[in-house]
């Protein structure tokens, strides 16, 4: 073949320029190229000192945390489009690399933010932020008051058979999901949830949770405009403080012996009043998503795109000035989608097409992902096929990569789950363990709910870090974002075969 290949450029010689020559050759040799080398040179372009680069920028101070919205997180956003555009990946909306959405903006009056509790003439006031506290999501004006009911550590289903018609649900912490238990008391006719540290949450952690909730309380929010309504119609969620739970049952029975608990399910006899004032509409803001898009080459299959996703916001910087420069939540996710795109360029467009989105908001709601999924986003005459979302990818043990849908989530579990476990092994990862509880935790739960497509979550599970101030560049795991990055590229490549099939079966 190469003798052959040498007559014909001798050949060409006689009758074209050398230049011309060259180029046949290179045409040539690119003919002869072993399938599947584009891959391997794609694989070899993640690069783990790229990736460590890209974060130290992404996680910088001066960033300030990524929160939405900020200044910094309009830096990254020009960050990460100016990259692609760079990299000649075609922008993802018809306005651009960014998709921008509007949301409300709110913060909490303080001074009219007050809770109580009362019994028998006797008042007793809680201070915002120490003895109680609730989230960013929880800010609206109105007061709920009722007498409250001890319903200790007991399960959902158990919450959910009781009688608190009327009545604040005191629950120790367990371990349940807050949407889990909120629902289960809003079954038994609770007007609203009252957590205390339990089995779970200790006292100290109960404690770090009110700062950290009241600090994000009193920051500017965001929300969807339709939510508004419906947020103030939310039952309220309040933790307590360790002592805060002591002085409450103390007074509703000074007899109580330290450290006893009243029978689950009874009524306490005090009254507790939660007061919550916001400042008010502060106008809309605009929030963006970076987009971009790798078009596929066949006339057909370029019209089904393949959708990945990472959130590059974080939860921006506390009252008392720390930056939460969030590394690998979600730094990590964001610069392994970099080094994807890069990797997309080497080995050249596939037969499908790619989109390559960084969402806003995940950290406030997953908002971002929303936004998109909701609007009209794609080229026409595209559809999205499947989502693959990664989120936290650069810490904990080298070996260890979790995956949502499992098949323990038998009606989502999906083939690219499949193509996963399938694959993860080439990239050091024995093993996919369960994410399952982090479903609705993440992005890929909006492509799931709005675009109905199959999604899949790689994720490497929290840490000492998560959501506090040292989560830093220096922790992170740069190699391991690599082995996941060539794995998200690998199941790309193993998407463009002639059908797409993404059933469990």
């Amino acid at each position: 073949m190469l003798r052959h290949s040498a007559t014909m450029i001798h050949a060409l010689r006689r009758v074209v320029s050398p230049v011309l020559a060259i180029s046949a050759l290179s045409l040539i040799v690119c003919a002869q190229a072993p399938r599947g080398a584009g891959l391997r040179a794609a694989l070899d372009s993640i690069q783990a000192n790229n990736i460590q680069a890209d974060i130290e920028f992404i996680a910088c101070d001066e960033m300030g945390g990524r929160d939405t919205p900020s200044n910094g997180q309009r830096i990254a956003a020009r960050f990460i489009s100016s990259r692609l555009k760079r990299m000649g990946i075609a922008p993802g909306t018809p306005n651009g690399y960014l998709h921008t959405y509007q949301l409300i903006c709110r913060d909490l009056n303080l001074e009219g933010t007050s809770a109580q509790v009362i019994k028998a003439g006797r008042t007793i006031d809680f201070t915002f932020g120490t003895d109680y506290s609730f989230n960013s999501s929880g800010i609206a004006t109105k007061t709920t008051s009722g007498n409250v009911a001890f319903c200790g550590e007991v399960e959902a289903k158990e919450l959910a058979g009781l009688d608190l018609v009327g009545k604040w649900a005191l629950c120790e912490d367990n371990g349940m999901r807050g949407p889990d238990r909120r629902e289960a008391a809003k079954k038994a006719g609770a007007i609203g949830v009252l957590l205390a540290p339990g089995s779970k949450l200790t006292v100290e952690r109960m404690a770090g949770r009110i700062r950290s909730d009241a600090a994000s309380a009193q920051r500017p929010g965001v929300q969807f405009p339709e939510k508004r309504t419906q947020e103030r119609d939310n039952m309220p969620y309040v933790t307590v403080a360790g002592p805060t739970l002591d002085r409450l049952l103390t007074l509703a029975d000074p007899d109580l012996k330290p450290g006893a608990r009243p029978p689950v399910g009874s009524d306490l006899g005090v009254v507790f009043t939660d007061t919550r004032k916001e400042n008010g509409v502060d106008g809309m803001v605009d929030v963006e998503n970076v987009c971009g898009l790798w078009s596929g080459t066949d006339p057909e299959l370029s019209k089904e795109v393949i959708i990945i996703s990472a959130h590059y916001d974080h939860v921006g910087t506390s009252a008392d000035g720390k930056v939460f420069n969030g590394a690998d939540d979600n730094g990590s996710g964001t610069t392994g989608l970099l080094q994807l795109a890069e990797a997309l360029t080497v080995h050249g467009p596939m037969r499908r097409s790619v989109m390559l989105i960084w969402v806003s908001g995940e950290e406030k709601g997953l908002l971002g992902s929303r936004a998109w999924c909701t609007a009209d986003t794609l080229p026409e005459g595209h559809r999205a096929v499947c989502n693959l979302n990664i989120d936290m990818i650069g810490r904990n043990a080298p070996d260890k990569l979790l995956i949502t849908p499992t098949q323990q989530r038998k009606k989502d579990y999906n083939g690219l789950t499949k193509l996963a476990e399938s694959l993860s092994a080439l990239e050091g990862f024995p093993t996919l363990g369960s994410a399952d509880q982090y479903w609705t935790r993440s992005d890929q739960v909006n492509f799931a709910s709005y675009m109905k497509i199959p999604v899949a979550f790689l994720f490497s599970d929290v840490h000492e870090d998560y959501h506090k101030a040292t989560d830093d560049p220096d922790k992170i795991d740069y190699d391991k974002i690599r082995r996941v990055t060539r794995l998200v590229l690998r199941m790309i490549d193993g998407l463009q075969t002639d059908t797409l099939d993404l059933s469990a079966d």
